[in-house]
């Protein structure tokens, strides 16, 4: 394979040369929006936020029983995330998702469901705005939702558990949306 040992010192924050929240808030961002469907852990859903912004996402709502900023556990995991990235609380994700297709979206479920496309068989046109459904901890992003979309996605897995954190599985897919956007 032709690896070689390099030297790695670890980077400060300065030499990162991160964008701050404002020059963020300017930037092109990833034609990417994340929808949370009703998620519990304050954990998960600070951590969406901190994926969302490593990727440049355009936008993030928060529904149903989803906490909102400003909150404490939010930015335990958001790191400050929480106060770059757009975001909005609409109640109701099935009108979201209305807007949002209303909107030219392609809308994707990050369920197990029927006729799920495997995320490395996930073909995308960069021309295209794409919106990307994560749901509750146990139950997932509700049938009416999934209903709505035009797909779902679901990641490969191959151990003996059926199902991925959901903020795990968030930055998996959005991961590899980046990269097919780019």
């Amino acid at each position: 394979m032709g690896l070689k040992k390099r030297d790695m010192k670890k980077l400060s924050v300065i030499e990162l040369d991160r964008v701050s929240k404002e020059e963020f808030k300017t930037i092109d961002k990833t034609p990417l929006v994340v929808v949370l469907d009703n998620i519990r852990s304050l954990n998960n859903v600070g951590s969406v936020f901190r994926s969302s912004d490593a990727f440049k996402l355009e936008k993030i709502y928060l529904c149903g029983v989803t906490a909102t900023p400003p909150n404490a556990e939010i930015h335990k995991t958001a790191l400050g995330a929480e106060d770059s990235m757009e975001w909005e609380y609409v109640e109701d994700t099935k009108a979201v998702v209305a807007k949002l297709k209303q909107e030219g979206y392609k809308i994707f479920a990050v369920e197990q469901v029927q006729n799920s496309i495997m995320l490395d068989r996930v073909e995308l046109d960069k021309t295209n705005k794409y919106v990307l459904i994560l749901g509750n901890e146990v139950k997932g992003v509700q049938q009416e939702v999934v209903d709505m979309c035009d797909f779902a996605v679901e990641i490969p897995q191959f151990g003996t558990k059926h199902s991925l954190n959901v903020s795990v599985a968030a930055g998996i897919v959005i991961w590899e949306f980046f990269k097919k956007l780019q």
